[in-house]
């Protein structure tokens, strides 16, 4: 039976975060969930995935989500705040030489956290998150673009009203971003169905803006990839072929990452980890036994093959 142990982690402020080991051993690895907002629970598959390989996993509501303090102000929900936190936690959890592994958003916090305190870390998995916002951006409007015109200007005329809640635009989203590009599986499995509903609005809204076509937020003109050169840390960057970020710019992440490769999903979106989750957790574990190897893991490789 695999070991686990919940660990309270109190950061500034005065307030608290949660997280969980599952595991034991000398390989650790942090797990930065996306949103910003979502939760921990749609990371769910690393548990049966990672620790019987011999690899200890964390998992982490980051301040705002679920297990953790949801404090009321929306001043604490910027991109350097979070980074600090993750820094408190790793040392908190006396993490030294561990891997950090982002999704999404957690991707984007874990690209900031390797350009500030790099030396802490072994390796570095930045999962479906591109080196800037508007590169998000301009991919995830192409995608809709792409849709027929009459879907396209219904959507566009319920966000010039900000009629964001109606019910015919949610289920735009649902069938045309959701479905296609964010997970593919029908249904969704039951922890990302609850990543979603628990979103905490306050966070994501505050950062990324209403939706996922119209980001306004505080991190709106975050863009890295004059910077992403200097992560000197063995890294893994993930995409997919459906994915809400474009899986070009995973590769021109890795020709910019001295030490890196690329892995893209061939069935995978957004949520790689469970559309395409055998050749998604090959990835992962092939880099990190390369890793504890030595072995040199870059010039980067853009082969989808694990």
């Amino acid at each position: 039976m695999t070991s686990a142990q919940t660990n309270i982690v109190p950061i500034s402020g005065g307030f608290h975060v949660w997280t969980r080991r599952v595991g034991e051993s000398p390989i650790k690895v942090l797990l930065l969930h996306g949103g910003p907002g979502s939760t921990h629970e749609y990371l769910s598959c690393f548990e049966n995935e990672l620790p019987p390989e011999g690899i200890e996993i964390y998992f982490y509501d980051q301040l705002g989500s679920y297990h953790s303090d949801q404090p009321n102000d929306p001043s604490l929900w910027n991109v350097e705040r979070f980074r600090e936190e993750v820094e408190e936690v790793r040392k908190y959890l006396g993490l030294d030489q561990f891997y950090l592994f982002g999704s999404s958003w957690g991707g984007l916090l874990g690209m900031e956290y390797a350009l500030k305190y790099q030396e802490n870390l072994k390796g570095l998995i930045i999962s479906n998150m591109t080196a800037s916002i508007a590169s998000y951006v301009e991919h995830i409007n192409h995608l809709r673009d792409q849709l027929p015109a009459d879907i396209v200007t219904t959507m566009k005329a319920y966000e010039a009203a900000e009629d964001y809640e109606n019910p015919e635009y949610q289920e735009l989203i649902q069938i045309h971003l959701n479905e296609k590009h964010i997970c593919r599986l029908v249904p969704w499995p039951e922890s990302v169905v609850r990543g979603f509903s628990r979103m905490n609005p306050q966070v994501y809204n505050t950062m990324q803006g209403p939706n996922e076509f119209l980001v306004n937020g505080t991190f709106k003109d975050w863009d890295r990839w004059d910077d992403i050169h200097e992560i000197k840390v063995p890294t893994l960057i993930l995409g997919g072929k459906y994915d809400s970020m474009d899986p070009e710019d995973k590769k021109e992440m890795g020709r910019r990452i001295p030490n890196s490769r690329v892995g893209i999903c061939e069935n995978g979106s957004h949520l790689s980890m469970w559309d395409d989750s055998e050749t998604y957790f090959a990835f992962i574990k092939n880099f990190i036994k390369d890793v504890e190897a030595g072995k040199q893991i870059g010039p980067a490789n853009h082969s989808a093959k694990a």
